[in-house]
């Protein structure tokens, strides 16, 4: 049976922490979805198919990884994919308080998906979704956190 694992998340932006936990899934799992999780109390800051597009470049010479978006619960997706396992990253104690609840829950839901927690790589830990968010909004270059290129933000100074 095929090994896939479903990497859930809002990636607004999606950044190199993520992209090492993607390569690092793949020498455990046959294939690797990530799932843009649409999150209707969060507005993004980078377009949901903006991101999807950037993504998919990313990994285009990967075949074993594509991109999906969804509206629905993380474990009803993994089971619609097939996902036996869902993929997160922990940075520290706090990412793994968090993701424990959400882990169990998953559990519940569907029953027969297993957590996979990969520990960040060190010189990526202290890379966020959120800082880069905010760099990028008063025009700081942030391309050196991410695997594709930005565009300057507009309203950047």
């Amino acid at each position: 049976m095929k090994r896939i694992a479903l990497f859930p998340g809002s990636f607004d932006p999606f950044t190199k922490g993520h992209e090492d936990i993607v390569l690092r899934g793949l020498r455990l799992f046959d294939e690797v979805i990530i799932g843009i999780g649409r999150n209707p109390r969060k507005e993004r800051y980078f377009p949901l198919e903006q991101m999807i597009h950037l993504i998919e470049e990313a990994f285009r010479d990967y075949p074993a990884v594509r991109v999906i978006s969804y509206d629905d619960l993380t474990a009803s997706v993994a089971r619609e994919a097939g996902a036996r396992f869902l993929l997160r990253g922990l940075r520290n104690t706090t990412d793994f308080e968090y993701e424990n609840g959400i882990s169990q829950v998953n559990r519940y839901i569907y029953d027969e998906v297993e957590t996979v927690f990969l520990i960040t790589s060190p010189h990526l830990a202290p890379i966020s979704s959120s800082i880069i968010r905010e760099l990028h909004r008063y025009g700081q270059q942030v391309d050196e956190f991410l695997p594709y290129k930005l565009e300057a933000h507009p309203l950047g100074h």
